[in-house]
């Protein structure tokens, strides 16, 4: 399943990411910090989604009250809400 976010209060402007089941296959940030974020992709996938929203979810940039790996796990909890609703 594939999954299209848009972050709030971050520098990036979209999450793109593919999950098969509750495993993260591929995540692309566009904007933000470029090398951070592919960093971030390249150590998540491959993860439980659930263990990576564990990791990630509290995480703050600065002031801003959340942060790009927050907004990835916001972006796969709604991701994994989503696929529930689709199950038959």
């Amino acid at each position: 399943m594939t999954y299209h976010f848009i972050p709030k209060g971050v520098c990036s402007r979209s999450i793109d990411l593919e999950l098969d089941g509750d495993i993260i296959r591929d995540v692309r940030f566009e904007g933000g910090c470029n090398g951070n974020l592919k960093g971030i992709s390249a150590l998540v996938i491959g993860q439980r989604a659930e263990d990576v929203v564990d990791k990630l979810e509290n995480i703050q940039c600065g002031h801003k009250g959340t942060s790009c790996p927050a907004q990835l796990a916001q972006a796969l909890m709604e991701a994994l809400q989503q696929q529930m609703a689709v199950r038959p």
